[in-house]
């Protein structure tokens, strides 16, 4: 009777409900419960064909979701996606109906009405309710209309001063987290040694010992230093695992020849300590191969070395394209059924930047070609980074804060404040330098490089640019005759 009376009176304070709704509520929804558990209990829940979604993104078939203005469709995703997604490859870019092969940027605003809308139809329209991890580049500033640009990676190296890195890629991380996006594809922790290599600026330089701690910071400007992810943050992944930055004959995803006690000394010292003192949780393949295996299919490499030896417990992800090039340029898969198997096998967690050969996992575990232990393991280590980033918690954004933060003034000054930083005067014959404006009365500007402001690789369109011809005139005003 008591109980009874017991049960009235909390049903009339509504305290019924709240108890059943707590009860009811799986291990995977509860933020109190550890996120193995959570793990455990998610992955306990999904179907083959919903693992496999995990494993996979979305980019270069981005219409196949969306509506002729760029859009979320809902309908189209329900068809397409309909055991959900584990990522999406740059929602800030525009690669839809009618683009036909041109890439425009996306406002910050437009971005993350995209971001909530996917992120909300995985949540509220699929089974599990799993969101998507979206990843951007941020290489030198966030790849993307109106972010702010920093200088070029190889010009932040020559700064020499990991702190100012470390609130360079604090204001990078910033940028990108307000979009609603929690991943970044970097840093290029990459020795480079090789000059006719062509992808020198984006790397630290030649020397591991500077790589290093300039990768180091870049990790921590990311992540912080502690998990969760705080707000404002955003996982970041160490490029590109490794020897790409010494390709034979410069030719970029050559081979690379190199011994393994040269592997140990100069190219993994950076991916190292990265991974065990800054706490990494992504790495990229490279997509190089090293004697002879290329390193999707390394499995020495990502998992004896990465994982083994170094305690890595985050995700592998492939280099855009990396796992259908395993038939077409390395040829060491037959077909892209054995390249995915294969890939899966020596670690890799996730194939980027589109949904090509993963999918093909399905059918592959039902005919027992693979064994479906190798998919939950990439899939559990997938979700375990969902839960650390807040994403089941929050996964949308706000268009007003994106707008406020993306190349406001402080990213700006912090910009110019580190461009002249990493200004490098290699010699000053005979003390040229500095010029002195009162003796200059005419000032010839010659190239047709100095009207435009080139930002280097990764770079998108910023809230502001200065031409080199636009600083001289604006500086040297009526004191001297610019021509250009």
């Amino acid at each position: 009777m008591r109980q009874t009376t017991a049960i009235a009176l909390m049903c009339a304070l509504g305290l019924g409900a709240e108890m059943t709704m707590a009860e009811d509520r799986p291990d995977y929804r509860n933020p109190e419960v550890p996120v193995e558990q959570r793990v455990a209990d998610l992955l306990g829940r999904m179907t083959l064909e919903e693992k496999v979604a995990q494993l996979l993104s979305l980019w270069e078939d981005k219409a196949a979701v969306l509506d002729d203005e760029g859009a979320l469709d809902p309908e189209k995703a329900a068809a397409e996606l309909p055991h959900g997604l584990g990522h999406f490859t740059r929602p800030s870019d525009r690669r839809e109906v009618g683009s036909q092969g041109v890439v425009r940027g996306r406002t910050p605003t437009e971005t993350v009405e995209l971001v909530n809308a996917l992120q909300r139809f995985l949540v509220e329209e699929t089974r599990l309710g799993i969101p998507a991890f979206m990843h951007e580049e941020g290489l030198h500033g966030f790849a993307a209309l109106y972010g702010t640009h920093f200088p070029q990676a190889i010009a932040l190296a020559s700064t020499w001063d990991p702190d100012l890195v470390e609130k360079v890629y604090e204001v990078v991380a910033r940028e990108i987290r307000v979009r609603g996006v929690h991943l970044v594809l970097t840093p290029v922790v990459d020795v480079a040694r090789e000059p006719r290599w062509g992808r020198i600026e984006e790397t630290y330089g030649e020397d591991p010992f500077l790589v290093s701690e300039m990768g180091l910071a870049a990790v921590r400007g990311f992540q912080g230093r502690t998990l969760p992810l705080a707000e404002g943050r955003v996982f970041a992944t160490l490029k590109h695992m490794t020897g790409h930055g010494q390709p034979e004959s410069g030719t970029n995803v050559g081979p690379a020849n190199i011994s393994e006690r040269i592997l140990r000394e100069v190219f993994f010292p950076p991916f190292e300590r990265a991974v065990r003192e800054a706490g990494a949780q992504f790495v990229m393949a490279s997509y190089n191969e090293i004697d002879g295996i290329p390193s999707h299919v390394n499995e020495w490499l990502l998992e004896d070395v990465l994982r083994g030896e170094w305690g890595f417990e985050g995700v592998v992800v492939a280099d855009y394209y990396a796992i259908t090039e395993l038939v077409r340029r390395h040829h060491v898969a037959a077909s892209l059924e054995d390249a995915a198997a294969q890939a899966l096998a020596a670690g890799v967690d996730i194939e980027f930047p589109n949904r090509d050969a993963y999918p093909l996992l399905v059918e592959q575990v039902r005919q027992g070609i693979v064994d479906e232990a190798l998919v939950d393991q990439a899939v559990a280590r997938g979700l375990r980074l969902k839960f650390l980033a807040g994403l089941f918690e929050n996964p949308y954004a706000d268009a007003e804060q994106a707008e406020a933060l993306t190349g406001n003034a402080e990213a700006r000054e912090l910009a110019l404040h580190t461009a002249e930083k990493a200004i490098t005067l290699l010699k000053n014959e005979d003390g040229l330098l500095p010029l002195k404006l009162e003796d200059l009365g005419r000032i010839a500007v010659i190239g047709p490089n100095a009207e435009e402001a080139y930002l280097g690789g990764y770079s998108d369109e910023p809230r502001q640019t200065v031409s080199l011809l636009e600083g001289i005139e604006a500086y040297v005003g009526e004191a001297a005759e610019v021509v250009f």
